[in-house]
């Protein structure tokens, strides 16, 4: 419990279960439709092909007209499913039709070829006649649970048939990523080195011996088990036609990992493995998370892969049918295509709608998961607008993309390519353009500034947003900010506004102790520097304290987040006259949005009263990103939530 001489932690409930990935919806949020999804309502248009969070495919010819399609298995809120994109063309790099919900998603799932035959596994069991009854007729085959015995943290445990000594029965292969070593949190020294171990990715043999299946052990290649980055999907197939089975596996991060077949197809012995790799140097993917699946994709003799990646998308990389150094080349991922639907935008995707290009109506400058900072360019300003695609935004002529690296996140490594910026768009110096703020995965505030004209944005390089003094931070970062620079928690929004009404753009959001607070912005020295941060934000009402326990919290200043390590930070915001009173209202993120009303000030202290839930449709997996927008032009600001899934989702303020 908090305790009375404890200053409150405003922290709604809701917030808590935001950050649960794991509740499950109830009926009444599965049912609501209070907020609508986006789309891009704009003929003709061809954008990248995607689901939510995380891409599990299945390539299949799922309705049998002699092409393969691709299903594609996503577990995340609010966009859970197992979607079919329709190959219309029988080409091998079609545009396909957008997604159809055909099941609900199932974890971990993962598909093999037995006679040409597609047959669909999920830890323990094959689900038979998976094409009709999806995972409603399992077939057990071995304990699903065989391996918590063995490994602790288990994460990905994916299985697949295969034939594995030519025997003429079907083994199982098994692919397990151990996060025991890993810890996944808070483990760098002043160094910033990572003093917790890696990400363990094994290879399992269950063999079928007579009609029964054994758990056999590890296997090998160069003499020791497998043990790549995490995430193994192991796949089994004669990649170099040669007539016996290599194995190429993935990894937690972008990577793939090639062990050639030197022993027989009856009596495998694998080499130690090497990345795969081109002319263009080792083969990655754009992000992380990934799930390779092994195929004829083209039908062109050689074994392909179609790839999932972590912000939903799918990518093909042929088989060149070249062999180089023992090794096949593949070439470099093409992300899949299809007609366009739903807008979206990566993954964790966070919204700030502006006329970006002064031309009258309101875009959006967004950021995601990936670290990249997109525009989307509102192309006809109606009440209901069309969209063109997500363009990368650049600075000094380069894309944008803020990421981790080794020792950025609080996570640890394995989090390298993520870079989860989030942001506001401001005329922050004020020379009449408007300029972008930036938070990310490394709680470093930077702005890139337009020296551009108006109609026709240019960014220059990214620079810190300058604070007077040392900025504090979180006792958790292995690093210390720069002088007159400032620092925050990770992951959440910078807001820049005028607070003060003074004419100088100020900046409210979380301090290093997940406060809300106000910095003032002033001239020193001809320069625009922000003020040490005020705790100005009070409310009342029921929070959660740090074992999650729902309290009763005293009056006192507005705590959004009191976590530490990896589960600070996260919370995103937005400032507004919801209300329509006259002042600024707050929008946080929760299950979909919380709404605190500005009650007027006392004491030099803004009081905003906790509302609750704008609605009771659960739209957050990990988090959701509010924007108020105003497309009807009526003056009343309404709701745009970016989800967890890429894609945006309107609320008409009622």
């Amino acid at each position: 419990m908090i305790s009375k001489n404890n200053i409150i932690t405003a922290l709604s409930f809701a917030f808590l279960i935001a950050c649960n990935p794991q509740k499950n919806q109830s009926d009444t949020e599965k049912t609501s439709t209070q907020f609508e999804r986006i789309s891009y309502n704009n003929s003709d248009l061809v954008v990248d092909l995607g689901v939510g969070l995380w891409a599990w495919p299945l390539p299949i010819d799922y309705d049998e007209d002699g092409d393969y399609d691709l299903l594609v298995s996503c577990k995340d809120v609010p966009f859970n499913g197992i979607y079919f994109f329709e190959n219309t063309t029988g080409e091998a790099f079609p545009v396909f039709e957008p997604p159809v919900r055909i099941a609900d998603a199932v974890k971990n799932i993962q598909i093999s070829y037995v006679d040409g035959k597609p047959k669909v596994l999920q830890p323990g069991q094959e689900l038979v006649d998976f094409k009709n009854a999806f995972d409603t007729k399992p077939k057990s085959l071995f304990p699903g649970d065989a391996f918590d015995k063995l490994h602790n943290k288990i994460r990905f445990n994916q299985w697949k048939y295969v034939d594995y000594e030519n025997d003429g029965d079907l083994d199982i292969i098994v692919g397990i990523q151990d996060g025991e070593d890993y810890g996944w949190d808070n483990a760098f020294n002043d160094e910033g080195v990572w003093t917790n171990g890696p990400l363990h990715g094994f290879v399992y043999l269950i063999e079928n011996i007579d009609g029964t299946y054994e758990l056999k052990d590890k296997i090998l290649a160069g003499g020791k088990p497998i043990d790549v980055y995490g995430a193994p999907s192991p796949n089994f197939d004669d990649f170099d036609n040669d007539g016996d089975l290599d194995i190429i596996c993935g990894e937690f991060i972008d990577k793939f990992t090639w062990f050639e077949n030197i022993g027989t197809r009856e009596n495998p012995k694998y080499a130690e493995g090497k990345y795969l790799s081109n002319d263009k140097g080792i083969i990655t993917m754009d992000l992380e998370m990934i799930v390779p699946v092994s195929i004829d994709w083209d039908k062109d003799g050689d074994i392909d892969l179609i790839v999932g990646d972590e912000d939903g998308r799918v990518a093909f990389m042929e088989n060149t049918g070249v062999i180089k150094d023992k090794m096949p080349v593949f070439e470099s991922p093409r992300y899949f295509q299809q007609k366009a639907e739903y807008l979206k935008f990566g993954a964790l995707v966070t919204p700030f709608s502006t006329d970006w290009d002064d031309d009258g109506d309101e875009d959006l400058i967004c950021g995601n998961s990936a670290g990249y900072i997109g525009f989307i360019e509102n192309v006809d300003g109606s009440e209901n607008p069309g969209w063109a695609p997500p363009v990368y935004l650049k600075a000094a002529d380069e894309i944008i993309r803020i990421q981790a690296g080794e020792n950025g996140s609080i996570q640890g490594p394995c989090e390298s390519k993520w870079g989860y910026t989030t942001l506001t768009v401001a005329d922050w110096n004020n020379d009449g353009l408007k300029d972008i703020i930036v938070n990310s995965v490394w709680g470093k505030l930077l702005w890139y500034e337009n020296i551009g004209t108006s109609g026709a944005p240019k960014l220059a390089k990214e620079q810190p947003i300058a604070l007077e003094g040392t900025s504090a931070k979180p006792d958790w970062y292995w690093w210390d900010p720069e002088e007159n620079t400032l620092v925050s928690q990770w992951r959440t929004t910078p807001v820049a506004i005028d607070w003060n009404q003074d004419g100088l753009m100020d900046l409210v959001m979380l301090d290093h102790e997940g406060y809300l607070c106000y910095f003032e912005r002033f001239k020193k020295d001809n320069e625009l520097v922000l003020r040490a941060p005020e705790k100005i934000f009070h409310s009342n009402h029921r929070g959660y304290s740090s074992k999650n326990e729902v309290v009763d919290s005293l009056p006192g200043n507005l705590r959004l987040n009191e976590r530490k390590y990896g589960g600070s930070g996260r919370r995103k915001l937005a400032f507004g006259d919801w209300d329509n009173d006259g002042d600024q209202d707050l929008i946080v993120n929760g299950i979909n949005a919380v709404y605190f009303e500005n009650t007027g000030t006392k004491n030099d202290q803004v009081q905003m009263t906790f509302r609750g839930n704008l609605s009771d449709h659960k739209l957050a997996g990990h988090t959701t990103s509010p924007t108020l927008v105003d497309w009807d032009k009526n003056g009343k600001p309404d709701l745009l939530l970016g989800a967890e899934d890429g894609h945006f989702y309107y609320l008409k303020n009622e």
